[in-house]
C-alpha cells in the first residue's frame, strides 16, 4: 500500500475529479484518498489528492489560493457559462476592440463579490444547483466576496467569424468560478461569454511543473505519493520545532506555549516527523488537527 501523503496530478479533460480520486484509490491500494479541491470535467491541471492521514491537510488545501489559464469566448453565452452547455445567445463581437475587451477583463480584478454560475457544486436547499438547472430550475445564486489578484490578458484572437477568443491567465483566492469571470466579461460588453478551456496552473505553492499524470502513476504504482506527510506539511505551513516533552504533549492532544507563529503551523518532533497543525490563541498553541501516529 502506499504511504502517507500528497500526490500533485495533472487531471486529464474528460474525467471528473472524483474519477481521479477512484483511479488513485486503485493505485494507492487503500480507499483513504481524497481531493483538495474540485475541477469540472473540461478542466485540465493541478489536482491536489491525499492518501492515508494526509486527507485531513485537504481542508487546508482546499482554502488555498489558486492560478490558472483559460480561454474566454466572447460572442456566445451558454447555459453553463462554459462550453459544456447549449449557445442560449449569440451576438457578434467582431466589432469589439482589443482594448475594449482588456479594459472590461482589467475591471473583473480586484475584491469583487462574484455570483457563482448556476451550474455549480453549490448547495441550495440541500441539493447542488447543477442539479436543480438540468432539472428545469431557474437558479440564483447569492454573490459571494473573492479577490482576484491577477487577471492578465495574454492575446485576443479573431480566428472565428463574429467571435473573440480570449486567452488569459488568473490568481485568484478559493471559491472564485473562472466560468464566472467568463460570463460577466461578456455581459460587460454586451456580447455574452463562455469558458471554452481552463487549466489549473497552481494549487497554494503546488505547481504543474511537478504534477505527475495518472500514466505517471500507473507506472509506478502502488508507490505514488510523491510528497510524504512530513514534507507536505513542511511545504504548505509554516515551521515549528518541538522538544520531546511538547511533542508528548501534543501527540495527546494537549496545548503547547504559544511562539507568536501566524498560524495554522505545522509542529514537527526531534525524530523530524509531523505532530500535528495547530493555531494559536489567548496564548496558547492548540492542535486543528493531531497527525502523529497512534
Amino acid at each position: 500500500m502506499s504511504g502517507d501523503g500528497l500526490i500533485v496530478v495533472d487531471k486529464p479533460g474528460g474525467m471528473t475529479s472524483h474519477d481521479v480520486v477512484a483511479r488513485i484509490r486503485r493505485l494507492a491500494r487503500t480507499r483513504r484518498v481524497g481531493h483538495g479541491g474540485t475541477l469540472d470535467p473540461m478542466a485540465t491541471g493541478v489536482l491536489v489528492i491525499g492518501v492515508g492521514r494526509a486527507t485531513r491537510l485537504l481542508t487546508y488545501v482546499i482554502g488555498a489560493g489558486k492560478s490558472y489559464t483559460a480561454t474566454v469566448r466572447l460572442g456566445q453565452a451558454t447555459v453553463t457559462d462554459d462550453a459544456e452547455g447549449d449557445v442560449i445567445a449569440t451576438t457578434a463581437a467582431g466589432q469589439l476592440t482589443d482594448e475594449a475587451v482588456r479594459a472590461a477583463f482589467a475591471a473583473l480584478a480586484g475584491e469583487v463579490d462574484q455570483v457563482p454560475s448556476a451550474v455549480s457544486a453549490i448547495k441550495v436547499n440541500g441539493q447542488r444547483a447543477y442539479k436543480r438547472v438540468r432539472e428545469g430550475e431557474s437558479v440564483e445564486l447569492p454573490a459571494r466576496r473573492v479577490t482576484i489578484s491577477r487577471l492578465d490578458v495574454l492575446a485576443v484572437r479573431r480566428d472565428t467569424p463574429d467571435v473573440l477568443d480570449v486567452d488569459i491567465d488568473v490568481t485568484c483566492s478559493s471559491g472564485t468560478y473562472i466560468r464566472a469571470i467568463a460570463r460577466d466579461a461578456g455581459l460587460a460588453l454586451g456580447v455574452g461569454g463562455h469558458l471554452t478551456a481552463l487549466r489549473r496552473t497552481a494549487v497554494g505553492g503546488f505547481r504543474l511543473a511537478e504534477a505527475a499524470t495518472l500514466e505517471q502513476l500507473e507506472q509506478r504504482a502502488p508507490e505514488v505519493v510523491n510528497l510524504p506527510l512530513d514534507a507536505a506539511a513542511d511545504r504548505f505551513f509554516p515551521r515549528r520545532e518541538a522538544g520531546a516533552d511538547e511533542a508528548k504533549v501534543l501527540s495527546h492532544g494537549g496545548p503547547l506555549d504559544a511562539a507568536g507563529i501566524a498560524g495554522p503551523y505545522a509542529v514537527f518532533g526531534p525524530d523530524g516527523g509531523l505532530i500535528a497543525i495547530v493555531s494559536e490563541r489567548d496564548g496558547r498553541a492548540r492542535a486543528e488537527i493531531v497527525l502523529a501516529p497512534a
